[in-house]
């Protein structure tokens, strides 16, 4: 297969890890062992050094031309929300997107994306402590402020720091299929599929469970059991807690309710189904633990935006 050229932008300033993301986690992506999928390059609108917010000094050797050469651009946290993006950047990004190219704001990043109007009607986010600012410079973009990541067309924006790995993960998952994300995923030691339309943060302080509590053993186990009957009595159960207990400690611990969390999983696991193997859409629904496959459709309709067939037409390798 052939490679993938990622463009990285560098500016005074940039934020290191979000800088560093791009490489980790694509960079990591194989097919095959052995087999690197992606390039990735760093460019900015003038060579020579730049600082990043740790105080590290880069040399950058790519210009702007590396956008030209590149199938997926990527602009991370920019670091001042207020400072608009230059009209060389801005021009730069409005021909690459013209010429279909993959464009990637992660956190802040969104802000250069939206000033080069590429945004426009579309949804998009951003960090949820920007969301005032944002939709205020942007009232063309349908503002998504709770959500992980958000991908329109040519398109992709992310939520704040970490969710920039979550996107990350879904660019391989959407070029190379789940196995290749899962793989990824399991090299960085982070869960392999969190849905875009996750909450970017838990409202309330997430306590810390005792060991007794075997939480986070029972929802590994319920990831392994997914086609069983989970009624919360069942977990509540193999977590040695009343179904109350369980309950609240659950949602305190993920900011959502089992069910919720559940149905997540399975479409997680629908997804995989359908772009690794040719099983009906009937039996991937059972597989996955939907009741019938009309709760299927619905729960993947709901959480997607798209017919699990539809999907498979569009992710499936086989």
């Amino acid at each position: 297969m052939q490679s993938i050229r990622v463009a990285v932008l560098a500016f005074e300033g940039v934020s290191l890890f979000h800088l560093s993301v791009p490489g980790m986690v694509l960079g990591t992506a194989q097919s095959a062992p052995g087999e690197p999928q992606y390039v990735v390059s760093y460019f900015a609108e003038s060579t020579g050094m730049v600082t990043s917010d740790q105080g590290i000094d880069l040399a950058v050797t790519h210009g702007l031309e590396l956008m030209e050469e590149s199938d997926v651009i990527v602009v991370p946290a920019w670091g001042d929300q207020l400072e608009a993006a230059s009209a060389q950047l801005v021009t730069a990004l409005q021909r690459a997107s013209s010429r279909g190219k993959l464009i990637v704001g992660l956190c802040l990043g969104s802000f250069v994306l939206g000033d080069a109007g590429l945004l426009d009607g579309k949804e998009a986010t951003t960090h949820w402590a920007a969301r005032e600012e944002f939709a205020r410079r942007f009232p063309e973009v349908r503002f998504r402020p709770d959500v992980l990541y958000v991908s329109a067309d040519n398109i992709i924006t992310s939520a704040g720091t970490v969710a920039a790995i979550d996107c990350c993960l879904h660019l391989i998952r959407q070029r190379l299929g789940a196995d290749v994300a899962n793989r990824t995923a399991k090299m960085l030691v982070t869960p392999p599929h969190r849905q875009g339309g996750q909450a970017q943060y838990v409202e309330h302080t997430v306590p810390q469970l005792s060991s007794e509590a075997h939480l986070s053993d029972v929802m590994v186990w319920a990831r392994a059991n997914l086609s069983n009957d989970l009624s919360l009595d069942i977990l509540a159960d193999i977590a040695r807690m009343s179904r109350r207990t369980f309950t609240r400690r659950f949602r305190e611990a993920t900011g959502s309710t089992v069910t919720k969390w559940l149905n997540a999983q399975r479409v997680a696991r629908a997804q995989e189904l359908l772009e690794t193997t040719d099983l009906p859409v009937e039996c991937i629904a059972g597989e996955a633990g939907f009741g019938t496959p009309l709760s299927f459709r619905q729960q993947f309709s709901s959480q997607l935006g798209t017919s699990p067939s539809e999907y498979r037409r569009t992710f499936s390798a086989r």
